[in-house]
């Protein structure tokens, strides 16, 4: 019986806990300058601004076959390619503003995959915020001037690697 009760507690929290981020979601963002929000926040949505540019972008090298498009998905999302794509920008001039913001996403400490070096981690990791911050700063020409680089990089990246790996 009282562990009924304490689920209908849990029940009844989970709704109003519900009901209240349904009203904050709805009003809409309720921060002013996102240069002030933590590294990984900017990182987070960066992540999501960067792998929906790229499903959309990749739908016009392959519209019929989900697993060739989460493949390359995967490839470009992975830390190295995308560290190495951070120091293309980089060597290319990036304003100090977004300097700043990158500088902030490199010294942020989360969790590094097995899969990645901590050095490739944390550039990822900073490209991803420089991201973040610049779609929700509401900059979406140097946003897409950004993408579009880091797209035209990675796919010569991955070209030049297939490439490689053919030479016998």
């Amino acid at each position: 019986m009282e562990t009924r009760l304490k689920f209908l507690d849990f029940q009844a929290k989970l709704k109003r806990d519900l009901q209240e981020s349904q009203c904050r979601l709805s009003a809409g963002p309720d921060y002013e300058d996102p240069g002030q929000l933590p590294a990984l926040i900017l990182a987070y949505i960066g992540d999501a601004v960067f792998s929906l540019h790229v499903r959309t972008a990749m739908l016009a090298v392959e519209s019929n076959k989900v697993h060739v498009l989460h493949t390359l998905l995967a490839r470009m999302a992975s830390a190295g390619l995308q560290a190495q794509a951070l120091h293309m920008l980089e060597d290319n001039g990036i304003e100090e503003q977004e300097l700043a913001v990158v500088r902030r996403g490199r010294n942020a400490k989360g969790r590094v995959p097995r899969s990645a070096t901590v050095a490739d981690y944390r550039a990822s990791t900073a490209l991803e915020a420089l991201l973040g911050y610049l779609y929700l700063s509401g900059q979406q020409v140097r946003l897409q001037q950004i993408l579009g680089q880091l797209v035209e990089f990675m796919c010569n990246a991955m070209t030049s690697e297939m490439e490689g790996s053919l030479r016998i």
